[in-house]
């Protein structure tokens, strides 16, 4: 019995040759993008491990350049010795995430919420407001981010204290709504825009009302942007500082504002904000392993029609 044996022709081998370069020029690129956006990340638990001089020469490699200690989790009563002990640092600590937590979802929902309904009417209906149109009105609520918030500084702090919304998770709440309202609008613009309108127009033949056709038939289909609106909000709710540390005492303040105030006499305590930031980090890295798909999903949503 014969057998044949085929070799591939240069042009193939060439062919071969550019995809598999071409794959691991791409690889190597994509790996050393992943290195460098997870590298904060590392950087951060290690040096909630570390010893000050550790901290001081840059010692980066466990049990190679630096013994790991519990310093940075034992100072917020965290570490394994502790945890079990009475720590008015981790019960501030307990405070200060569940003020986030409250405040944050909070308002990322309630922006969510709003945010749709503005965008579903600029998306499906024409409005007038003196000189402006659709167009004007989206560009308004996206002009909202361009002020600094240090000049809105003096304005929220008189407006909040005639109205005793000082130091309250209300006050944050209202004001972190407002904050990331005009993104919630744009990320859902373009989410309603990519949904057919014969699908309302059929539901509306069917017998549903408009807001039987928004709850049945849109809402579902931009359930994903809508995830996605409301994760970026929460992201940046969550990591607040400015107006938290202004608005808020001892009552209603943020972890954000804990990171911030390890600093001393002495200098900064690395390990312990390390520490800190890590835990505070933690949830948002959760939500985002955990809601991925619909990350993915409401980003590329818009982006065919």
């Amino acid at each position: 019995m014969s057998q044949q044996i085929f070799h591939d022709s240069p042009a193939d081998l060439g062919h071969k040759v550019k995809w598999f370069s071409g794959r691991f020029a791409v690889y190597s690129v994509l790996i050393l993008w992943a290195i460098i956006c997870l590298f904060p990340i590392y950087w951060t638990i290690t040096t909630s491990f570390k010893m000050a001089p550790d901290v001081m020469r840059g010692n980066l490699i466990p049990f190679w350049d630096f013994q790991p200690k519990w310093l940075g989790w034992k100072s917020l009563g965290l570490s394994p010795d502790t945890i079990n002990a009475e720590s008015t640092v981790r019960e501030e600590f307990l405070k200060r995430f569940y003020n986030s937590v409250i405040t944050s979802l909070s308002a990322s929902a309630l922006a969510v919420f709003l945010g749709s309904l503005a965008a579903y009417g600029l998306s499906r209906f024409s409005y007038r407001f003196g000189f402006m149109r659709n167009s004007d009105i989206s560009f308004f609520f996206l002009s909202q981010l361009i002020l600094p918030p240090v000049v809105l500084a003096l304005p929220f702090l008189v407006l909040y204290k005639s109205l005793a919304l000082l130091d309250t998770r209300i006050g944050l709440i209202l004001l972190y709504t407002l904050t990331v309202l005009p993104i919630v609008i744009w990320i859902m613009r373009d989410q309603f825009a990519g949904i057919p309108k014969e699908l309302e127009e059929a539901a509306l033949v069917d017998g549903l009302s408009i807001w039987g056709a928004f709850a049945t038939i849109v809402m579902p289909i931009a359930l994903p942007g809508m995830v996605a609106a409301f994760i970026l909000s929460l992201v940046l709710t969550w990591n607040e500082y400015f107006f938290a540390a202004l608005l808020t005492s001892t009552h209603a303040n943020t972890l954000p504002v804990m990171v911030a105030s390890q600093t001393g006499s002495q200098g900064i305590s690395w390990w312990s904000m390390a520490a800190l930031s890590f835990a505070a980090i933690l949830p948002l890295i959760a939500i985002g392993i955990l809601l991925e798909r619909y990350i993915i999903k409401g980003m590329a949503a818009g982006a065919v029609k």
